[in-house]
């Protein structure tokens, strides 16, 4: 694993037609652009934020019209709360999207995982409906220290989007910060999105079953520690990992305050996981699909690169009884 961005803000300053576009993008910066540097840019540059945004940052976007905020506040045990909890009150201009809805196939028994990736056209006319296109910034929060919402997240960087961010501390900060909320359903005027796939950043079962035997490779498990072991399984009707995993619990990504953990620190976590391995062939994967992201983001955040996403995860895993399951530990790697 390989630092090619040596703890960058979470942001980029996007187009620029030159040839040294690329360099400036990665370059090493712990702030944001000057003053003075954003004077003097011509007019075609625009700022993006690609990983994670400050509460203060959003409040200064609530009425531009670039900007799409979505709230993607869920609960597995309840359906309908996160809904709910958004009808109550939201940040102002916000979307709801609903993780089995909108962000999600149908989920196939005995076939697929609990979340399958949504058909492109699907997603693509979702987003549309949501007033995203190629020149919206896409903020994105939840009330979960961002498991829920970095499906989205993950997402849109599948599509192509890479203008989507985090909201750092979710509604959590955003209430404690004593800033502005509306109640009722919003809208956004539509807009047409266009999706360009990017190749490869995912994985089926078949390929895990041949990548988990490949010492060049690496699986990462961001459910918790007991249900990696297999000790309980809330959810699943089967317990334990996929053979050969580490244990990589996404809860272990942000602080006690629901803030992700800085830079260097996850960039340090990550480097002792998965040692040696690079970037690309580290899969991440979870109960369905959807916490893994949350893996995923900590790794980009890191400046590490973007990993691989196992869609199915463990609850695709379990639909194939010939599929081999481990307990326990994992092998120290």
């Amino acid at each position: 694993m390989q630092r090619y961005c040596n703890s960058g803000g979470g942001y980029r300053l996007k187009g620029f037609f030159g040839p040294f576009a690329k360099d400036l993008d990665r370059r090493p910066s712990r702030s944001r652009p000057s003053f003075a540097l954003k004077s003097r840019l011509p007019y075609h540059w625009t700022m993006t934020w690609t990983t994670l945004l400050p509460a203060s940052e959003l409040h200064l976007h609530l009425n531009d019209p670039d900007w799409a905020i979505v709230d993607c506040r869920f609960s597995l045990d309840n359906v309908e709360r996160g809904r709910n909890d958004y009808l109550a009150s939201h940040i102002p201009g916000a979307v709801y999207a609903h993780l089995d809805n909108d962000l999600s196939a149908p989920k196939v028994p005995g076939k697929t995982g609990r979340h399958p990736l949504p058909q492109i056209p699907v997603m693509t006319e979702t987003l549309s409906s949501w007033g995203i296109d190629a020149r919206t910034q896409v903020v994105i929060y939840d009330d979960a220290t961002g498991t829920m919402g970095v499906r989205l997240w993950w997402l849109l960087n599948w599509l192509g989007h890479t203008s989507v961010a985090l909201l750092d501390g979710g509604w959590s900060e955003w209430q404690r910060s004593g800033l502005p909320k509306r109640t009722g359903m919003e809208s956004r005027p539509r807009r047409q999105f266009e999706p360009h796939e990017v190749p490869g950043i995912w994985v089926t079962a078949e390929q895990v079953e041949e990548y988990r035997k490949d010492a060049r490779y690496i699986l990462l498990d961001a459910r918790s520690t007991p249900r990696f072991r297999g000790e309980l399984e809330p959810i699943d009707p089967v317990a334990g990992h996929i053979p050969g995993a580490v244990s990589a619990p996404c809860e272990n990504n942000v602080t006690s305050e629901g803030k992700f953990l800085s830079r260097d620190a996850l960039c340090q976590r990550f480097e002792n996981l998965v040692k040696s391995v690079p970037t690309e062939n580290v899969i991440c994967y979870c109960g369905s699909g959807v916490t893994a992201a949350h893996n995923l983001f900590s790794i980009a955040y890191a400046g590490l690169g973007l990993g691989r996403l196992y869609a199915g995860s463990w609850s695709e895993w379990i639909t194939n009884p010939s599929r081999p399951i481990a307990s326990g530990d994992s092998q120290a790697r």
